[in-house]
């Protein structure tokens, strides 16, 4: 389908929403849809809505599988509506480029292995379609199946864009090929059947998307696990700290794991969120299969290590797994006990350090500690609400809080805070004074001091609309947070030496 004056041609490359087609106006654009214009696949995103929609239904799955991918994708795309749709991540330089091309008055289809209701639905999504060509049941149209239909249609020609291997018995046929990716083999290949019209780099699946899908930020509160080792007078025991340094890398993986399923869960209402829209996997940077892979990855790699240890550090991370599987799936939509669940989740990190060390169990620890994450995760939800405000919302999707709700979390956040401070100071008097473990324990009083100082400046950030959304990522930035934690470390070593 090529001509001598086509390889002349100049590429259209980048995101130059006005670049024009060099080609006879006749010739129609072909797209396709998974990984060309939406940054993502709609079976998977299927696949997910339909199990959060009908998890009672899930056991016919396997079903539908071994009766053909078609059948699977008609029975999955059942539960997609256009609101769905609406939210699916599109590939804006295509869709810059299509619409110019439909402006011009170049006839744009889309043709498709996704089910032909998702499909259509697409194409009210994008005005700019004016035909589809999808899958339906019993017909499959990927591959050569896609290649022989379009040639059918278009034997005059057509110019189409892609972006996976699979895409190649199609460009056999084409008259030109815009390539959405990033594989340089990938063009080559390209090249040698048909003209590269167009290149259009897809989004580089790089290590920053990783990071922060896997958020490891967040690791930095595992570090709770140390914290028993250093109270329980175990900071010269080497045994103890490659116990405690083993188990912070088995609940860090564990934790990504079920970040990344959090989100997986929440993908439609991520979507829809002022921030949250711009998490990986929500727009698309981190392909929903690879998180799945990597959920599956960490888990087992989490148990393993935790195995190495001993029974009681697989007991207490399988408490953390359901504990945070119940958190994300159910309670965090219903108020009050979602931040009480993120206080006890916290909590549980100091227990692993307790169990994994085998020191000396301490209640006013634990009691300390869910106070002081719970006035934490209240503040969290003090800024979400805040910012719910200000987007004009009286509701955040996934969410339990409504926005007359702010008075009463600011109360509890502030009552708990008091009350961290209270515990601490009941713990100097009957306890800490009494014991000879520290040398100098008046040092000690400045504790309840500094407490008091971190937790009313995140609340007063918090009241001013000054905080993110997460208290604790603020506080590993905050120059006045991490002052306030130097000088904890300070006192509790001159407390101590």
């Amino acid at each position: 389908m090529q001509s001598g004056a086509a390889k002349s041609r100049p590429i259209v490359a980048g995101l130059d929403a006005n670049a024009a087609l060099r080609y006879d106006i006749d010739i129609p654009l072909v797209i396709d849809l998974d990984g060309t214009l939406l940054a993502t696949d709609t079976l998977h995103e299927s696949l997910l809505l339909f199990l959060k929609r009908r998890p009672t239904a899930a056991w016919q799955i396997p079903i539908w599988a071994l009766s053909g991918r078609e059948t699977l994708k008609n029975h999955l795309a059942d539960v997609v509506t256009d609101e769905d749709v609406a939210t699916f991540p599109a590939r804006q330089s295509l869709v810059a480029l299509a619409e110019n091309e439909a402006a011009r008055g170049r006839k744009i289809v889309l043709a498709t292995a996704a089910d032909s209701s998702i499909a259509e639905k697409i194409r009210n999504r994008f005005s700019f379609i004016q035909q589809v060509v999808a899958s339906s049941a019993g017909h499959n149209l990927k591959g050569a199946a896609k290649a022989e239909a379009l040639h059918a249609l278009f034997p005059d020609g057509f110019i189409y864009a892609g972006d996976s291997a699979a895409d190649l018995h199609v460009w056999n046929h084409a008259t030109a090929a815009i390539f959405v990716g990033r594989s340089p083999v990938l063009k080559q290949q390209i090249e040698a059947r048909t003209e590269l019209a167009a290149f259009l780099p897809g989004v580089l699946f790089n290590f920053p998307a990783l990071r922060r899908g896997l958020r490891l930020h967040q690791w930095a509160k595992n570090a709770l696990i140390f914290v028993p080792l250093i109270l329980g007078g175990k900071a010269h025991d080497a045994s103890a700290w490659l116990h405690a340094l083993a188990a912070f890398v088995a609940l860090s993986l564990l934790a990504s794991a079920t970040y990344l399923l959090n989100d997986l869960w929440d993908l439609a209402d991520d979507r829809q969120h002022w921030s949250k829209k711009k998490r990986p996997i929500a727009n698309g940077e981190l392909p929903i299969s690879a998180a799945l892979l990597l959920v599956a990855l960490g888990g087992i790699a989490a148990f393993t290590i935790a195995a190495s240890i001993g029974p009681a550090c697989v007991a207490v991370l399988t408490l953390y797994l359901f504990a945070g599987l119940a958190y994300s799936f159910w309670l965090k939509r219903e108020p009050i006990i979602d931040v009480l669940m993120l206080a006890a989740l916290y909590t549980v990190r100091l227990g692993l350090g307790v169990v994994v060390t085998k020191v000396v169990f301490s209640p006013w620890l634990f009691v300390f500690s869910m106070f002081i994450f719970l006035s934490l995760s209240a503040a969290k939800r003090q800024t979400e609400i805040t910012r719910m405000i200000t987007h004009g919302l009286r509701e955040t999707p996934g969410r339990g809080y409504r926005a007359e709700d702010g008075p009463l979390v600011l109360t509890i956040g502030v009552g708990a805070m008091l009350a961290t401070v209270l515990v601490m100071v009941i713990y100097l008097i009957a306890d800490a004074f009494p014991e000879s473990f520290y040398k100098h324990s008046a040092f000690l009083w400045g504790f309840p001091l500094v407490i008091f100082l971190w937790l009313a400046r995140i609340w007063l950030l918090c009241h001013r609309g000054q905080l993110n959304d997460d208290p604790v990522a603020f506080a590993l930035k905050d120059k006045a947070s991490l002052f306030y934690g130097a000088v904890m470390v300070v006192l509790f070593a001159t407390a101590l030496l």
